[in-house]
């Protein structure tokens, strides 16, 4: 345990007791209306939400896995994020969000009903949505309550446990949450955002200072500094870490360069699918209109890619020069995690040290408040709304909300504090989950005779097979042999496909073996959305309705910017860390590449949101006339 200065203390009091104060400062305004409390009335500027989404991707937990990744893979593994994959948030700004926000819905599941209207096969998809979206909340949450309390008992000095840390402090961000809704999240956030950015670049400043770039090259392998790669991974470690060589077979990545191309396969359609409906969808549905849903999606890879790679490359170059011997006594069972109060017990002055404190517990808080503001929507707007009262008052809406959120609260703390170690579950949870949402969620956007039917059988054999491949693949001993003799990833190169072929003979047998949804449903969503894709059909229909509807013809445009994007996105990575290590040519190729993606990005993408938006005001009003 860290020993803090009474400075420091005073700090990280003073900032928890500063967010339940702007809570409340905001609850007045978010009580009006559901819309308020969910989305905060629509009325946020983009460049807020885009900092709040920024701040809740930025989770403690999440930044020290890359850490682990960081030190052992070296730059190169600025590849290994496409795992979730991390470009599908270019998808989302070059297209998706402006799609997205252009359907005017609250929540993933009332976005069903726009595509596939009220049918049966729509209220199963519905239900399905609801499930996904509260089991991978409360999954999330469980995991939050370990990694809060392992955090807080690491950092802060009173001797309490881990689990009665993790209470106090999901206690205090409950009650902002709660209290203020989807405004006192975003604003609370921003803030949040700030302090831990902060924090973030002292630390990549502290490593620079520390570390001189010949000293990192002597506790490293040869092309840890290197950002691309050959077909293998290429880092001998066997005389420097024999651990690290170790870790790199388990993981599978020994190929590295057929593991990439793996990730980008299996990245795209999940990108293409759209959001998974948690807080990332909803700060798209509470921008102002789509083109600032857009920005907002562009904003977010702007604001949480240098500071989280400052911080992440800072923390690396500090353990790999100074933490090699302890973790070398550690032998295979490397604990990457106590390399953070390592550097910062070590090499941060009083004061500092409680600044960066206050911005490691915001990342742990904004991103718990962002996933439990996520939740009530799904639970008050789709099942107490649509199926219950419908005709309720706002002010019973929003109190409901507070019910569902202190329930959600609840449960997630039960299952935490009953649970040893959620990593696992989570992960298998959360993979089954995604493994079934991905063939649905991508036919629904570009197909139009996908219906309801399609999708719900879609998700429910996805989802079925995501979870039992895990379990029947190892016990294949050709399979197993493969793996171990090419150190294969099993879960990208085999599991993945799998899953995907069954879901997708969900999703046709579903389609075909049903009706299509009616020609109202279809030409409403494609005239409110205007997706490019395979809707002759409905395009024709239209069209016949009226002549002068124009289709998108955005397609290959968009395909164009895609490709860019993810440029632009690895290089905002690659610039922060070129910085700290001190490797300042390849800094100067990397904002060199930042400059002309970001040109060509402005004719190619932004130019065009404008015209986007001029077409959309003028659909607005002949729809009103």
């Amino acid at each position: 345990m860290l020993q803090l200065h009474f400075i420091d203390i005073a700090i990280i009091v003073a900032y928890l007791l500063s967010t339940v104060f702007i809570g409340y400062w905001v609850s007045k305004r978010a009580s009006h209306s559901m819309q308020n409390y969910f989305l905060g009335g629509n009325a946020m500027p983009w460049y807020m939400l885009g900092i709040s989404n920024a701040s809740g991707m930025f989770d403690i937990s999440g930044t020290m896995l890359l850490v682990s990744w960081m030190f052992v893979y070296g730059l190169k593994s600025v590849w290994i994020p496409w795992l979730w994959p991390t470009f599908n948030q270019i998808f989302l700004m070059v297209y998706l969000s402006a799609w997205l926000r252009r359907s005017k819905v609250m929540t993933g599941a009332e976005w069903i009903k726009t595509r596939f209207g009220t049918g049966m096969g729509a209220q199963f998809s519905h239900m399905i949505v609801v499930i996904y979206a509260f089991v991978s909340i409360i999954g999330f949450f469980s995991y939050a309550f370990k990694g809060i309390g392992k955090f807080a008992q690491t950092f802060l000095p009173w001797h309490l446990s881990a689990n009665e840390y993790a209470l106090i402090l999901i206690a205090i961000t409950a009650i902002y949450v709660i209290k203020g809704g989807m405004i006192s999240v975003v604003i609370t956030e921003v803030v949040q955002f700030f302090i831990l950015s902060i924090a973030s670049f002292a630390v990549g400043i502290i490593a620079m200072r520390k570390v001189a770039p010949e000293m990192l090259h002597r506790v490293v392998p040869a092309g840890w500094d290197n950002i691309f790669f050959g077909w293998h991974l290429g880092l001998d470690w066997s005389t420097l870490l024999p651990a690290a060589t170790e870790k790199i077979h388990q993981d599978g990545y020994g190929l590295f360069g057929f593991f990439v191309i793996m990730l980008l396969f299996k990245g795209i359609p999940i990108s293409a699918a759209g959001p998974a409906p948690n807080y990332d969808m909803q700060r798209v549905l509470s921008a102002k209109n789509p083109r600032e849903a857009s920005m907002m999606s562009a904003w977010v890879n702007i604001v949480l890619t240098p500071p989280r790679y400052f911080l992440v490359i800072g923390l690396t170059v500090l353990a790999a020069a100074f933490y090699g011997p302890n973790l070398r006594a550690m032998g295979t069972n490397m604990d990457f995690e106590l390399v953070l109060p390592y550097a910062l017990g070590r090499f941060v002055p009083v004061g500092l040290l409680g600044f960066l404190i206050a911005g490691l517990l915001a990342a742990f808080m904004s991103n718990f408040a962002a996933t439990v503001n996520a939740a009530p929507p799904y639970f008050v707007n789709d099942i107490y709304k649509r199926f219950i009262n419908p005709n309720a008052s706002p002010k019973t809406y929003v109190r409901l909300s507070y019910l569902a959120s202190f329930a959600v609260v609840v449960i997630g703390v039960l299952i935490g504090w009953n649970v040893d170690s959620v990593n696992t579950v989570v992960v298998w949870i959360v993979s089954g989950l995604w493994g079934g949402y991905m063939a649905s969620n991508v036919l629904k956007w570009y197909w139009w005779r996908f219906n309801g039917w399609g999708y719900f059988w879609g998700m429910v054999t996805g989802i079925a097979a995501a979870l039992a491949m895990p379990r029947i693949v190892p016990l294949l001993p050709a399979v197993q042999r493969l793996l171990d003799m090419y150190s294969i990833n099993m879960e990208v190169v085999i599991i993945f496909p799998l899953v995907v072929c069954i879901s997708l003979i969900g999703c046709l047998l579903g389609t075909y073996l049903t009706k299509p949804e009616s020609d109202e449903v279809l030409m409403d969503f494609y005239r409110r959305v205007r997706p490019w894709g395979f809707w002759g059909p409905v395009l024709k229909k239209v069209l016949a309705e009226d002549p002068g509807f124009q289709r998108n013809t955005d397609f290959f445009r968009d395909i164009f910017n895609i490709a860019v994007g993810i440029v632009w996105q690895i290089s905002l990575v690659a610039l922060p860390l070129y910085i700290v290590i001190q490797e300042f040519d390849r800094a100067a190729i990397a904002l060199s590449v930042i400059l002309i993606t970001s040109l060509i990005l402005k004719f190619t993408w932004y130019d065009h949101l404008n015209e986007r938006e001029v077409e959309t005001d003028k659909e607005a009003a002949l729809n009103r006339d």
